[in-house]
């Protein structure tokens, strides 16, 4: 990752969480940032602490990608300061917990939005530049909830499911270009998410740190991976998946996360 110093970094999602770790560790490595997330007080702080301590520039601007637009207004942002963003971080992401018929449908339409539009739009309008020069890193966080239906929150584990097998595919068609892109598959992780989706505590399991995960994928983006499940537990998890029926697996999934 030595080789991202002096580079400019897109975080979507970057006020929290994974986000916010993965800012971290990009400024440690001497990456220049483009924050946006939609608590622009956060992304001023973050700003201002990673350019302090690890003498980099960081800039900000705040955006909802629910919003259609957002994407292109952010891409105008880093056009008009003319910053060239080599890695785009693709993290910004929402779930929505509960049975489908009852969760309100703008919710789960602006999950979509973000979820799966907003990561299409931004690697389109930022992907050609990357091809152009040779040189460029993609990383879009997905989710082990990617592999398999997952009852209850059945619109998120296929948003989440989208966004791994366009990183797969993506990451096969700009290689021959010098680009690199990565879907980074966490599970359960040290952040607002649950908190975000409505979804109970005790059914998170064990969590990962925020930073462990964000480290896991830059370092998996860097050495050109295509996919990365971040910790051992989980990667058994969804290796073990292979040799079950998908009937067994989405039921058993149906019983650990039905509403109590």
């Amino acid at each position: 990752m030595e080789k991202w110093r002096g580079k400019w970094a897109l975080v979507t999602g970057a006020s929290s969480g994974i986000g916010w770790a993965l800012a971290e560790q990009l400024a440690a490595k001497g990456a220049n940032l483009v924050l946006t997330a939609r608590r622009a007080d956060r992304l001023a702080r973050l700003a201002q602490e990673v350019a302090a301590r690890h003498q980099v520039r960081a800039e900000f601007y705040e955006a909802d990608l629910a919003r259609p637009q957002a994407p292109g207004e952010i891409f105008r942002f880093i056009e008009e300061k003319r910053l060239p963003i080599e890695i785009l971080i693709n993290n910004a992401g929402f779930g929505a917990y509960g049975e489908f018929h009852k969760v309100e449908a703008q919710p789960l339409l602006d999950m979509v939005q973000v979820n799966v539009a907003s990561v299409v739009h931004l690697t389109h309008l930022f992907l050609p530049a990357m091809v152009e020069r040779r040189s460029g890193y993609v990383l879009i966080v997905a989710s082990t909830a990617a592999f398999q239906p997952v009852p209850y929150i059945s619109t998120y584990a296929a948003t989440k499911g989208f966004d791994l097998l366009f990183a797969e595919g993506l990451s096969e068609e700009a290689r021959r270009y010098g680009v690199h892109v990565c879907a980074l598959c966490p599970g359960s992780t040290v952040s607002e998410f649950h908190e975000v989706a409505h979804q109970p505590l005790h059914m998170a399991g064990p969590q990962e740190p925020n930073e462990k995960v964000a480290r896991v994928g830059l370092q998996a983006l860097a050495e050109g991976k295509p996919r990365v499940i971040s910790g051992a537990r989980n990667w058994l998890s969804v290796e073990a998946q292979r040799f079950a029926p998908r009937w067994l697996v989405t039921r058993v999934a149906a019983r650990m996360f039905m509403p109590r």
